[in-house]
């Protein structure tokens, strides 16, 4: 009995996560206005949400999202493995703070880092726009790489560096020859998750981007439900953005798995 209610339990609580997606993935298959009211099967709202200048703010709100994505999460992917670097080879007391700091902003509410980069932004005299949200992503994105990052060097056999100092190659060369190949796993991951991370933001771009008419698809979103409804084209674009999370996720899980065998034939 236990382990059937355990069981009952558990499929209750995925059908409650997952119910609205698959609605939204079944009435995307419509050109209802309305969710709920069945029209007919058809391909239009997705062709639709690529074509006619009706919905050239949400294409323009696509394209910020996903460039001020790639670009917090290659830039903190950098910022994030070097800073990595310099935490592990730190000692005691001082390396324990710089971590219980870069574990601050991970545990801090968003609304909370989004105030404080709006009340830095405007006592620096910095016009918001494209920019600052830019900033601002790698700010709250960068943590989390760290976070990725560290148990790779924690794995790596430090020797190695050491060896190759010792045979003459310079400090530049060991970092790009020894750490960086160790690591890399790390890297990529810490890119996929500020990548995401970035994507989903809503509260510190909306503090951050600003009234030049600068939006995401995060505030797009927002400030189309004040206006009585959602565009029907975002039920398709919601089903796209899931299935391109979900397609990270298996990409970050069959990495893992192999990286633990790897380690296991170790």
């Amino acid at each position: 009995m236990k382990r059937f209610f355990a069981q009952t339990y558990l499929w209750l609580l995925l059908a409650m996560l997952y119910a609205p997606i698959i609605i939204i993935g079944i009435y995307s298959f419509t050109e209802s206005r309305v969710l709920g009211n069945w029209t007919g099967f058809s391909f239009g709202l997705y062709t639709s949400l690529f074509s006619g200048d009706k919905l050239e703010p949400l294409l323009d709100a696509i394209k910020n999202t996903l460039s001020i994505a790639l670009i917090a999460a290659t830039l903190s992917t950098l910022l994030g493995s070097i800073a990595a670097i310099g935490i592990f080879n730190m000692k005691g007391r001082k390396k324990q703070a710089i971590n219980f700091f870069n574990d601050i902003p991970m545990l801090n509410p968003d609304i909370i880092t989004g105030i404080s980069l709006f009340l830095l932004f405007v006592s620096l005299g910095i016009s918001q726009g494209y920019t600052t949200v830019v900033l601002s992503h790698i700010a709250f994105c960068t943590p989390y790489v760290v976070l990725s990052v560290m148990p790779r060097l924690q794995q790596m056999n430090p020797n190695v560096y050491e060896a190759a100092l010792d045979l003459g190659a310079t400090p530049f060369q060991a970092l790009r020859k020894i750490i960086i190949p160790e690591i890399r796993p790390g890297m990529i991951s810490g890119f996929i998750l500020a990548f995401t991370l970035s994507i989903d933001d809503f509260a510190v771009t909306l503090f951050t981007k600003g009234n030049e008419g600068m939006e995401t698809l995060s505030t797009y979103i927002y400030a189309d439900a004040r206006k009585g409804g959602l565009t029907p084209e975002l039920r398709p674009l919601s089903i796209i953005i899931f299935a391109v999370v979900l397609l990270l996720l298996i990409i970050i899980n069959i990495r893992a798995k192999r990286n633990a065998k790897k380690q296991t034939v170790m």
